[in-house]
């Protein structure tokens, strides 16, 4: 399975401005610009891409573990929170509410701690991964 995206720039770093979009056209020349990604401007960013698809991806592996594991989450919300210093992203932190019927507090953490290091986001990403995971 391959996906796609395309990114447009026209113009110079600070100045220029860029344009994203996604294959499934969810993006669809979605805007990004220095303002987007530097201060705070409308449009969207490499880094919050990144982060969306780190919330994303990690939500959906922990619903794969916590199911092998014999549980069914009524709800898992993830935040991810990446940080661009000096011109890298150097970590992205997980913040993980979840509601599973029936488990308790320690084999949750395992089940958070398997998704973290095992979701294919977390594998892809060189930087490093923290969480805080709690049940609601």
């Amino acid at each position: 399975m391959k996906r796609t995206a395309t990114a447009v720039w026209n113009g110079s770093g600070k100045e220029g401005s860029g344009q994203v979009s996604s294959q499934s056209s969810v993006l669809n020349k979605t805007q990004y610009s220095y303002k987007s990604r530097f201060e705070e401007g409308v449009g969207t960013n490499p880094e919050e891409l990144i982060a969306a698809a780190h919330a994303g991806c990690y939500s959906m592996k922990l619903s794969f573990v916590l199911g092998a594991a014999g549980f069914q989450p009524d709800s898992i919300e993830t935040v991810s929170a990446v940080e661009l210093k000096e011109g890298v992203v150097t970590s992205s932190h997980l913040t993980v509410k979840a509601k599973v019927p029936g488990i308790s507090p320690e084999k949750f953490q395992e089940c958070a701690e398997d998704a973290k290091e095992n979701c294919p986001i977390s594998k892809a990403l060189n930087l490093a991964i923290t969480l805080d995971a709690s049940l609601t």
